[in-house]
């Protein structure tokens, strides 16, 4: 005894005379091409966006990293050695009696492309330089490649 998807599936061959078909492969290859197609127009246009992005994190958290070292100097007196580096905003440095941080709440992170930020003080342009060399890893550039300063 036949099941009853069975039984149907035999009546409707019986009616119409043919089976029904799926897909053929000229089907498919043109699906298939389309969708290639908007990923080529697409694909571009998100990475661009990307990349952006990645340089508006950057200048955000030099942003915060300076304004949290502004804090330390009205503390403290003067802004951290480079040998203390930012980690003196997270965790107090040995010789600092007047350090009243954390200035940050977490610990400072690398920059958006996996590099640690370069913190010199004293700065060559100021009292400190605070700077991420963007995508490229190398100074100078332009768009995602440029470098990311405070101030």
């Amino acid at each position: 005894m036949l099941s009853f998807q069975r039984q149907a599936a035999v009546f409707n061959i019986m009616q119409t005379g043919k089976r029904t078909r799926g897909f053929t492969l000229l089907e498919l290859l043109v699906v298939m091409v389309i969708i290639g197609l908007l990923a080529a127009f697409v694909g571009p246009r998100y990475f661009a966006q990307l990349g952006k992005s990645e340089l508006k994190v950057a200048k955000a958290q030099i942003e915060s990293f300076g304004k949290a070292l502004d804090t330390y100097r009205i503390d403290v007196g003067h802004y951290p050695a480079t040998e203390q580096g930012l980690a003196a905003l997270t965790a107090a440095p040995a010789n600092e009696p007047k350090w009243q941080g954390p200035y940050l709440e977490k610990q400072v992170p690398n920059d958006p492309w996996g590099r640690p930020y370069i913190y010199r003080s004293p700065g060559q342009g100021g009292d400190f330089d605070l700077l991420s060399l963007g995508k490229d890893g190398q100074q100078g550039g332009d768009k995602e490649s440029a470098d990311v300063s405070y101030r």
